[in-house]
């Protein structure tokens, strides 16, 4: 064969061929996608979008390259199944970009995670005066740079011993306030019959051994009547009983208390730097690693710009490199010291992404989901320079995004749709993006729609003031958010708007927050369950076939024995991610047999659980069960199975969740954090509804949004900047859209006046 045909025949690969996919809600979808292009793909919640690029072309990219280890090595993955797909053809090795929030283990910072404090801890191991040794010597995670006293961690724990005791009361008139210390119960018993002081003496007159023997004596043996009892001081038990349990395991009532009775102060002995003495000794410049470390990353990137040493030149230009896209992806206002698990989703999934812009691997799949959540329009426009910078360098980018500014630089577009649920899983389009206007989709006509301004701002009926805020880069503000209307914060990245909102108006009295924080315990629970709607629909089979409710709860009689009524077994892989496969007495139903046997209108608990929330409304036509599913329906979660485990929803349809429960209660004040998440532009529409009914129910609404939709929507908008970090923390506008528009000079007024047109 001639060697110009043989080169043909390997460069004739430039297409992943989908055949068939049916994943999910997937209906047969067939389709080719280009390689070492851009390709968006669109549509509502539920549409199948991720069901497509995650759970079908990266899952099985994954378990190819999975199944080129040796056996013994694939016993240690996780095994996902095969997905349900004709055929794959072309695919190159993926790397998922998501959103999952990094590791909350404390030891891990931004620095840890990049591998810029590595570089770092070399750089003053060889640079720093007087010099302390090799790179470990800085590092608080091994035993000789740690801080002895915090074991690395920078914090010491204490005892708020104001909520443990009330010092206006007696121990007979309930001066402790401890769980399970209540008066006449047995703790109290104890310590009221110890004999180290009277328990009618108010605390308040305790003398200096008195009060050192209630909170701090170390176990002694004590009588009380006739009986022998080991007597401990209050403090000294709870640090030996409730203080080492993992916080995770505690009884929530206990893990509210320990919340609020225990103190993290930062370290004596380091300062909470972490560092060894020795550590902090060296210096660069005038500048130990620790002050370095604190630096914002734009400032940090300064300092080693103005190091020159030939001796670890090459080392320096890669921390040069490393530092310089950290801010180039919007993330300068950070700092190598801040902990990873205080990251917002949007921030872990952009430091992940710097690993993979500085690596030399090309030919790769990219798959990214919605990276621009927490993106202010002015920073969208750095994104999109780092997805095409990925893409120029030859790798094939697929991205799950609503935005019209990111879907306008595809090479490629995916629409899927029409619905969601069982109403989706079709293609709707393929082609270019002007091919996409001009198709008459839903996502089609919604790329050039825009909300309009508001003619007239609804009129407060008062006003919440927040005054003289610093929390993180909070410069002493203070700002008046009326109330009765609907307030939307804003600004860039970094800004200070979540410090402001959650960190001086959420704890208030009154005041709801919808995050999108992952929800506890959420591989057992479900939509069903976690809004109460399980109660009814278990009381109306329990009457329709006489029998009790308890059998129709996978958590309690009727759940099959064999996994427990998770319809999964979990294989925990210690040092591995778990493996669930589907039980195989219940055939992943939940239920014993017998349960299924019951049947309420011709269907029995397991079809109901896997009915949607718009099926179920309409199957239950009366009473309380239908008035949850309506407010779930009024949140944009109708596609939603009842039945569907809350870890795998999106932090998006979290908040949403946690939204329609909070509907119910009598509320005053609902703060949504980024509530336009996953949001189709058409879905975006139905939200801002949902806002005005709150509004107009009398309650007040405080939204952080970048959405151009929602600020244009806006009774009042509160502007934060003028950029990120140490040059954000202030109030740069308050006033109502209209006027920013008019008159405004901020980041946010250019970009909505644009916007508005």
């Amino acid at each position: 064969m001639p060697a110009d045909q043989q080169k043909i025949t390997a460069d004739s690969h430039h297409l992943i061929e989908v055949r068939g996919a049916r994943e999910n809600n997937l209906k047969d979808v067939s389709l080719d996608l280009p390689k070492r292009r851009l390709t968006v793909f669109t549509g509502v919640s539920g549409s199948g979008k991720s069901s497509l690029v995650f759970g079908t072309i990266a899952a099985e990219s994954q378990r190819l390259i999975n199944e080129t280890y040796s056996a013994f090595v694939q016993g240690f993955m996780p095994s996902p199944g095969r997905p349900d797909v004709d055929e794959l053809r072309n695919l190159s090795a993926a790397i998922v970009v998501d959103q999952e929030r990094m590791g909350a283990n404390s030891r891990s910072t931004v620095g840890t995670a990049t591998d810029a404090y590595a570089m770092l801890r070399i750089v003053f191991s060889r640079l720093g005066t007087p010099h302390v040794g090799t790179s470990g010597a800085f590092s608080f995670n091994v035993p000789e740079g740690m801080c002895p006293a915090c074991e690395g961690t920078g914090k010491v724990s204490d005892v708020d011993v104001a909520e443990l005791v009330d010092r206006d009361k007696s121990i007979n008139e309930g001066a402790i306030k401890v769980p399970g210390y209540g008066v006449d119960s047995w703790p109290w018993s104890v310590m009221a019959g110890s004999g180290f002081y009277d328990p009618d003496k108010k605390l308040a007159d305790f003398t200096e051994r008195e009060w050192d023997d209630l909170l701090r004596k170390t176990a002694v043996k004590v009588k009380v009547g006739s009986n022998g009892f080991t007597y401990e001081g209050l403090v000294t038990k709870l640090q030996r009983t409730v203080l080492v349990k993992d916080r995770e395991a505690m009884q929530p009532h206990i893990r509210a208390f320990v919340d609020r009775a225990v103190v993290f102060t930062a370290c004596p002995t380091c300062d909470g730097t972490r560092l060894t003495r020795a550590a902090l000794s060296s210096k660069i410049n005038g500048l130990n690693i620790a002050q370095c470390s604190s630096m914002q990353i734009n400032d940090l990137a300064k300092f080693v710009r103005d190091l020159d040493e030939p001796s670890v030149a090459p080392l320096l230009a890669g921390l040069r490199d490393l530092l310089d896209s950290l801010v180039e992806i919007g993330l300068g206002y950070l700092s190598l010291d801040r902990p990873s698990g205080t990251l917002s989703g949007g921030e872990a999934q952009r430091v992940k992404m710097v690993r993979h812009l500085g690596s030399s691997l090309t030919d790769v799949t990219y798959v990214f989901d919605e990276p621009t959540t927490g993106l202010h329009p002015h920073d969208i426009q750095r994104m999109n320079d780092l997805l095409l910078r990925l893409r120029d360098k030859g790798n094939t980018v697929l991205v799950v995004e609503h935005k019209p500014e990111v879907i306008a630089i595809a090479d490629h577009v995916v629409d899927l749709g029409p619905g969601a649920g069982s109403n989706g899983g079709e293609l709707c389009y393929a082609g270019d993006v002007a091919g996409l206007r001009a198709s008459g989709t839903l996502t089609g006509r919604h790329l050039g729609h825009r909300t309009r301004l508001r003619e007239t701002p609804r009129t407060p009926t008062g006003h919440l003031t927040i005054e003289n805020a610093t929390a993180h880069n909070l410069k002493n503000v203070s700002v008046s958010v009326p109330t009765g209307v609907l307030t939307v914060v804003t600004g860039v990245a970094g800004s200070g708007k979540s410090s402001l909102v959650h960190g001086h108006l959420s704890g208030r009295e009154g005041v709801v927050v919808a995050d999108q924080s992952p929800i506890r315990g959420s591989r057992r629970s479900n939509p069903a369950t976690y809004t109460g709607l399980l109660d009814p629909i278990r009381k109306a089979f329990a009457k329709a076939n006489g029998v009790k409710p308890a059998l129709f709860s996978a958590n309690s009689e009727g759940a099959c024995p064999h996994c427990n009524g998770a319809g999964v077994i979990y294989t925990d892989l210690a040092m591995m991610a778990g493996v669930a496969t589907p039980c195989e007495d219940c055939e992943g139903k939940r239920y014993t047999p017998q349960v299924l046997t019951y049947t309420l209108d011709g269907k029995n608990i397991s079809e109901v659980l896997s009915m949607s929330v718009d099926e179920a409304h309409d199957f239950f036509g009366t009473g309380q069960a239908r008035t949850v599913l309506g407010r779930l329906r009024d949140v944009g979660l109708g596609y939603l199975r009842l039945g569907q485990p809350l870890n795998t929803l999106s932090g998006g349809e979290r908040q949403r969740l946690k939204l329609a429960i909070h509907m119910a209660e009598k509320s005053s004040t609902y703060v949504l954090d980024e509530p336009t998440t996953g949001l189709h532009m058409a879905d975006v529409d139905k939200l801002l509804a949902l806002l005005d009914r709150l509004v107009d129910d009398g309650n007040t609404v405080v939204v952080i949004e970048h959405h151009q939709a929602v600020m244009a929507h806006a009774d009042w908008l509160i502007d934060l900047g003028p950029s990120g970090g140490h040059d954000g923390g202030e109030i740069v506008f308050t006033g109502t859209p209209r006027q920013l528009v008019d008159r405004g000079d901020t980041l946010t007024a250019h970009h909505l006046r644009e916007y508005v047109g």
